[in-house]
């Protein structure tokens, strides 16, 4: 519990070093013999987060870690990935007609 607690409170410490729109889809999920672990919940964010790499280690050492790398997993499961599914429209009268003459069409061919 203590060490999710401290990898909590460092994730809030080097996400501000973050680029704008990248802090929202990138978290630190563990520090591992001097690597920093991210997971982000998408490829697009992976490429951003490498070109960070420089600046987030920097960051890093200035709080104190040892830290020589990056490494960053995608993980598809994140919370910003869960799309919301919307209900479907009800179908205005002109589609429902055009929808029930193609079945009839199709029924004739029969």
């Amino acid at each position: 519990m203590r060490r999710a607690l401290w990898l909590d409170d460092l994730d809030g410490r080097l996400r501000p070093c973050l680029p704008a729109g990248l802090a929202a889809h990138a978290r630190l999920a563990n520090i591992d013999r001097g690597r920093l672990v991210f997971i982000v919940d998408a490829p697009v964010w992976q490429a951003k987060l490498r070109l960070a790499i420089p600046e987030l280690l920097d960051a890093a050492r200035s709080i104190g870690l040892v830290a020589d790398e990056v490494v960053i997993r995608t993980s598809p499961g994140t919370p910003a990935d869960r799309r919301t599914v919307k209900a479907p429209r009800p179908m205005s009268p002109a589609t429902q007609q055009a929808l029930q003459a193609a079945l009839a069409s199709l029924r004739d061919v029969d």
